[in-house]
């Protein structure tokens, strides 16, 4: 849609150069035919940097915004976004596809649905109930099993197992909140990938992105029970326990381990090769690899057992 048309779904005067858009993107990925918001300032940088052809920015931001991106000037750019984000959602389903493709000696079965537009690999084995969504992606040697869904978009790899009722790429958490305390969606609309050989549990719900990508990488093992909010990235063959979560937009690096129960706030990173013992809370980022850290408040696991033990001692 033109910028014009988006202003006036926005409710905002508007006077610049009418140019088409075709998409919504953070500040840091945007195209130059693409819009952005930025709701805070700790931005600042990357709006000064950003290719985006227009930015929804409050009044006090504005004189960051570059020379050669527009800026729409709103009350609430968080809410702005949430109402724009509709508009530029994807069609759940589209008939105008070509139909699914299905790779030579895979086995659908006759009770899963996959919509037009799919790709099936070779020697996949899809059962009862699958549903596979719109421009969704697998990969060779798959085994996808029984009321597993694949929203439209995401993608999985070769050699992958999913077992029964997990959910990949649906909707993350994600909302707008005004000052009289309503709430407006916001539309999701990146998509979730599954790389290579990775083994996800039953009852799993791996949320898609909200722009971009939510990234489970190659050889990554995950247990039954377990939420991947929108995002998120999982390092090389982490692994995470029954009941762990994430929060959106963490990072985890390679070989990590989620002890069940266990969970981390969003917008943190864990360097490799660390390890949460069971019900951890982790509130912040990793930056040393290599250990392993208990409780909450989080701390290395062995000073965590020292302190039960004293603790236990002043009960007596």
């Amino acid at each position: 849609m033109t910028l014009s048309n988006i202003a006036a779904i926005l409710e905002i005067e508007f006077s610049a150069e009418d140019i088409e858009i075709t998409g919504m993107n953070t500040l840091k990925n945007a195209m130059p035919n693409e819009i952005s918001f930025v709701s805070n300032s700790k931005y600042i940088k990357d709006i000064e940097s950003s290719n985006a052809a227009a930015i929804i920015v409050s009044a006090s931001l504005i004189k960051h915004v570059p020379e050669n991106c527009v800026a729409l000037v709103v009350e609430n750019s968080y809410w702005s976004m949430a109402t724009l984000s509709k508009y530029f959602a994807p069609v759940i389903e589209d008939n105008n596809l070509p139909l699914a493709q299905i790779g030579e000696g895979s086995i659908v079965s006759s009770k899963a649905e996959i919509a037009n537009g799919a790709k099936i690999g070779k020697n996949c084995t899809i059962l009862a109930h699958v549903y596979i969504g719109a421009e969704a992606v697998v990969g060779d040697n798959t085994i996808i099993y029984p009321s597993v869904t694949v929203y439209r978009d995401c993608k999985i790899g070769n050699d992958c197992i999913i077992h029964a009722n997990t959910v990949i790429g649906a909707d993350g958490f994600g909302f707008a909140t005004n000052h009289l305390g309503e709430h407006r969606k916001i539309y999701q609309n990146g998509n979730a990938v599954i790389e290579d050989d990775v083994e996800i549990g039953s009852n799993v719900s791996i949320d898609r992105a909200v722009f971009g990508t939510t990234l489970i990488k190659k050889g990554v093992r995950i247990d039954n029970l377990i939420q991947i909010g929108h995002n998120c990235e999982i390092g090389e063959y982490s692994v995470m326990v029954a009941q762990s979560g994430l929060a959106g937009s963490t990072k985890l690096g390679r070989n990590v381990v989620m002890g069940g129960q266990s969970a981390t706030a969003g917008h943190i990173e864990i360097a490799p090769f660390t390890t949460f013992a069971a019900r951890s809370g982790v509130t912040k980022s990793i930056k040393e690899s290599g250990l392993t850290f208990g409780g909450f408040p989080l701390m290395e696991q062995k000073t965590w057992l020292k302190l039960q033990v004293k603790i236990a001692r002043l009960l007596k």
